[in-house]
């Protein structure tokens, strides 16, 4: 049973601790560029190798990856991780959705509606035009990295989940789905309101109850 935020802050801290230098190094890229020059200096580095692999990379971020990955812990870790992973992306998703919805912001497509001969597209990609900020990839990629980082025995795998997240956030980006600030606030979002949900729900005694540390198929 954890006691609060600072002991989630203290298993995640492979993770943790250099997402506050990246988020620190992103504060101040925002305050150097605008919008503009940060979007074109990113959709300006293209290769086909990226262009075949970000549509992939991307999926990481995606609700569905969450759930599959929550029904392998359901079947053959425990109740108790599978819970926290899976109720960690729906408070992440609808926090994310609500702001979406509240803000109601243009993504590059529209937003640079008169500059799309400037763009560089990934050919066959839908690309999106509204409901912007945050990303909602990136909330998911974060949360799920926070999570997973909490739960694994070697904290260490803190620092792969953490450029795992990025390179989500970088793909939404990569890919004309969203701005700069939409994958910045997107990962605050996903690691804040994780901690605060791991901090609240794990301190709960049925989640830690010896039925809860089985599986499916790994009974205690």
């Amino acid at each position: 049973m954890n006691a609060g935020a600072k002991d989630v802050l203290y298993k995640i801290r492979y993770l943790f601790i250099p997402y506050i230098i990246m988020l620190c190094a992103c504060l101040l890229i925002k305050l150097l560029y605008t919008r503009s020059q940060i979007y074109f200096a990113v959709n300006g580095i293209h290769t086909n190798f990226l262009d075949s692999i970000e549509p992939y990379v991307t999926y990481i971020g995606d609700g569905i990856t969450v759930i599959i990955i929550a029904a392998v812990l359901l079947l053959f870790c425990s109740y108790r991780t599978s819970f926290l992973l899976i109720t960690s992306y729906a408070v992440t998703a609808l926090t994310a959705q609500l702001l979406k919805y509240s803000f109601d912001m243009p993504r590059p497509k529209a937003y640079f509606a008169d500059q799309l001969d400037r763009i560089h597209f990934v050919k066959g990609l839908y690309i999106l035009s509204v409901h912007s900020f945050p990303s909602g990839h990136t909330v998911t990629a974060f949360s799920a990295g926070v999570v997973v980082t909490y739960l694994a025995k070697d904290k260490r795998w803190g620092i792969l989940l953490l450029l795992i997240a990025i390179m989500v956030g970088y793909s939404r980006m990569y890919l004309s789905q969203h701005f700069f600030e939409d994958v910045t606030v997107g990962s605050v979002v996903g690691v804040l309101i994780t901690v605060v949900w791991l901090s609240f729900i794990d301190r709960k005694a049925f989640i830690n109850s010896p039925r809860w540390n089985q599986g499916l198929l790994n009974k205690a």
